[in-house]
């Protein structure tokens, strides 16, 4: 086996077709397509199902890329070594609005300090088209709030549960209550994020269940711009715990208490399972876990248990 034939073969992996490998890798199609050959001639096995211009790992294929992928880090590393030369630093997160605000700061000042090199591109979208995007190589890391999620293709980092919560400004005469009611709250003016975010569909879908409903007066995806709203005693709004504890107007706002209800959903990390991990990707999953030690509570079965061993370790990470 040649090292060149094994790295084309992470690389049609990774991104599914033999004419965009080719173009990454600077082959023509048909070099690489020789390569693979002479590779599975050797081996003995077919490595790939061609389905159209699409390709997906053989149950061989699968089994040759979990082997190779860390000795072809190794052989990277080596040749970073014996050249002097620092490894490429780059970073692909795909995130959703609210988890980029609320923490990405923190981590750019970490990185601004201790890796100058590194360049981050962050991707913000939906939690199921970030998902897509890694399934299909798009991004390094998927970042995102929602229900437990899980595929036998991804590597879930950690699970953390966060509260949604209704949230006024202190001027509002609810800031002086204890507990309101449902129906009270739902009397006020709102400004929501918009219906495909993923905590406003569950509180739509909540408040049906209760033959209740929620006009708001304004629906837009900023949540800074909303919160700006809010401190203003213009309206309520429904959003992440997080999102207004790390507000610059938080003193300025009030989470209210109320009666019979609470929701709650999941901030949780990814990577996929195939991706070969770079530098940075190992870094920054190593902050993700210091900060984030698993909740027996909160955790399900197996992940619980992967994790729970890891509970011990030091916090102080920037995420």
């Amino acid at each position: 086996m040649e090292l060149r034939e094994l790295k084309s073969f992470l690389k049609i992996m990774e991104v599914e077709s033999f004419s965009w490998a080719a173009k990454e890798l600077g082959y023509s199609q048909s070099a690489l397509s020789v390569q693979i050959h002479s590779l599975e001639t050797e081996l003995g096995v077919r490595l790939f199902d061609r389905l159209g211009k699409q390709v997906a790992l053989t149950p061989p294929g699968k089994e040759l890329a979990r082997r190779v992928l860390p000795i072809l880090q190794e052989v990277e590393e080596v040749e970073n070594v014996m050249h002097n030369r620092p490894p490429v630093e780059a970073l692909r997160i795909g995130m959703i609005e609210s988890l980029c605000k609320a923490h990405m700061p923190q981590v750019m000042d970490y990185v601004c300090r201790n890796l100058p090199d590194l360049h981050i591109t962050i991707t913000i979208d939906s939690p199921s088209v970030l998902l897509d995007a890694l399934n299909h190589n798009k991004v390094d890391l998927v970042y995102v709030l929602d229900k437990p999620l899980y595929d036998v293709k991804w590597e879930k980092v950690f699970q953390k549960r966060e509260n949604i919560v209704f949230v006024c400004s202190l001027d509002s005469p609810l800031a002086r209550k204890k507990e309101v009611e449902l129906e009270e709250v739902l009397r006020q003016p709102f400004f929501l994020t918009e219906k495909a975010d993923n905590y406003r569909l569950s509180l739509d879908q909540h408040l049906a269940a209760r033959q209740l409903a929620l006009n708001p007066l304004l629906e837009v995806s900023d949540t800074g711009f909303i919160l700006d709203m809010v401190q203003r005693n213009l309206g309520l709004s429904f959003l992440p715990q997080y999102v207004v504890e790390n507000s610059p107007y938080r003193d300025r706002l009030q989470i209210l208490r109320v009666k019979k209800f609470r929701m709650h959903m999941y901030r949780q990390l990814f990577y996929h399972k195939d991706k070969w991990q770079t530098q940075a990707m190992k870094v920054f999953l190593q902050l993700a876990v210091k900060e984030n030690p698993p909740d027996p509570e909160e955790m399900d079965g197996e992940i619980s248990r992967k994790r729970r061993k890891d509970s011990c370790m030091d916090p102080g990470s920037v995420i």
